[in-house]
């Protein structure tokens, strides 16, 4: 079509004057790292047009595939390509790699079919289901990482240091490099400031609408560890004591033109609109699988166990308004207006996962007009819902997703498959995956 060669080669003039040589071929696998093929220039027309082909098992199960993986499920395509499809719109350069930039695909078997296990693709549908209904979601991340000193160039085992040191004048080239660098990539960092850990930093990202904020959550995952490393450091989402750093999925639901968010009546009125109890009544309801995806490894799930006073095997999700020790916390204050924090997660969810699940809870609950009662700080939990608990255990939650029609519809049956396949042959491993850890390669 004439639209998308006229795209072409206006990347191609750019391309030209920034002198780029390569252009990275990026899809995200289930974990929401990145997989790519890196194309010379003078390849890009062609591979634009027709995608660049990619071994399926790459993008569908864990990061090291194995004969034994294999077997875990019934894969007869499992060897075969999947093609590439550059969306353009997300062609950025990348200053923190010389004459290189990128562009985020979307994943086709060779017939032309969305792979129904990509996760792009999922979140994508989700978005039109949310656009046929009439509304839009706002919505950032905020991860959590650390920094550690390399151990060749500090000639220790592991040397960590603390969050203030890298926040000193000394550092403050990485700083800069970090914010220009990801707001030229499209990863627009609202904010950056240290953690409680040695080494633990946060950022949160600008929110934004549609699949953009997950781009951005995939394009910064990716980044930091290479701005890291152009500095001697490793950025890693674990803590030394093999803990997941946490991930917190922010939004709010407008109107499908983006001009007025739906959580909210107006000055004066009241905190949250009836549409926006329906939606966060449907969160609560399907947390369990929610948490599935959003804390996706045993490493994960370790955070849980701080609130689980009562029951070794589940926690109550809580909520509260303005409250950070909640798993679901609503805030009112600030330029956007209301809107929910979700706080189950880790940072080494799939960014795109989390959007899609989130999306498809809210919406069931705005179909079935669930609500809750809004309590007072001496009263939690809800009048017209039972406290929504979380599974402690992955496993526990991998039956929590399966049993859940509503996500499982939302996220496909294909894909159900292949990702619990993939967590029963994670946890069979687990030995395996910390002695990966210990290197910060497993999720790199």
């Amino acid at each position: 079509p004439l639209q998308l060669i006229s795209e072409i080669e206006h990347i191609k003039e750019q391309m030209a004057r920034d002198n780029i040589h390569v252009v990275r071929f990026e899809a995200t696998d289930l974990h929401g790292v990145s997989r790519s093929k890196s194309i010379p220039s003078r390849f890009f027309r062609t591979k634009a047009i027709h995608g660049v082909s990619m071994p399926r098992g790459y993008l569908e199960l864990t990061l090291n595939p194995t004969i034994s993986e294999i077997k875990q499920i019934t894969a007869s395509n499992f060897n075969c390509d999947i093609i590439l499809s550059p969306d353009l719109s997300t062609f950025r350069v990348l200053p923190w790699a010389e004459e290189t930039a990128r562009v985020i695909c979307d994943s086709f078997t060779v017939m032309g079919n969305p792979l129904l296990t990509s996760p792009r693709h999922i979140a994508k549908q989700q978005l039109m289901q949310l656009r046929d209904s009439g509304f839009a979601l706002y919505s950032s991340f905020t991860y959590e990482f650390c920094i550690y000193g390399i151990a060749e160039i500090v000639n220790s085992k592991t040397i960590s240091f603390p969050a203030a040191t890298i926040l000193s004048n000394h550092d403050q080239s990485f700083i800069q490099d970090l914010i220009d660098g990801m707001y030229h990539a499209g990863a627009n960092i609202e904010s950056f400031s240290s953690s409680t850990g040695p080494g633990q930093m946060e950022i949160s990202l600008h929110p934004e609408f549609g699949i953009g904020a997950a781009d951005n959550a995939f394009t910064f995952r990716t980044g930091i560890k290479e701005v890291a490393k152009k500095y001697n450091y490793i950025a890693t989402f674990f803590t030394e004591n093999g803990f997941c750093n946490s991930g917190i999925f922010s939004h709010s639901l407008w109107d499908s033109n983006g001009q007025d968010n739906l959580f909210s009546i107006g000055p004066g009125g009241p905190e949250f609109t009836d549409i926006g109890k329906s939606w966060f009544a449907g969160l609560l309801v399907h947390a369990a699988a929610l948490s599935c995806l959003m804390a996706p490894t045993t490493s994960c799930r370790k955070r849980y166990y701080a609130y689980s006073k009562d029951s070794k095997d589940t926690v109550v999700a809580k909520w509260a308004c303005n409250d950070n020790s909640c798993a679901f916390n609503l805030k009112s204050h600030g330029e956007r207006g209301p809107r929910i924090e979700n706080k189950l997660g880790s940072s080494t969810a799939n960014p795109y996962l989390v959007l899609s699940a989130t999306i498809a809870a809210g919406l069931d609950g705005i179909r079935r007009g669930l609500s809750f009662q809004e309590g007072s700080e001496e009263t939690e939990g809800s009048a017209s819902l039972k406290p929504s608990t979380i599974p402690l255990k992955l496993e526990d939650a991998l039956v929590a997703l399966q049993a859940d029609e509503c996500i499982r519809e939302a996220l496909g049956d294909n894909f159900v498959r292949y990702f619990v396949a993939m967590k029963q042959y994670e946890m069979e491993t687990e030995e395996m995956d910390v002695e990966r850890n210990k290197f910060f390669e497993y999720f790199i």
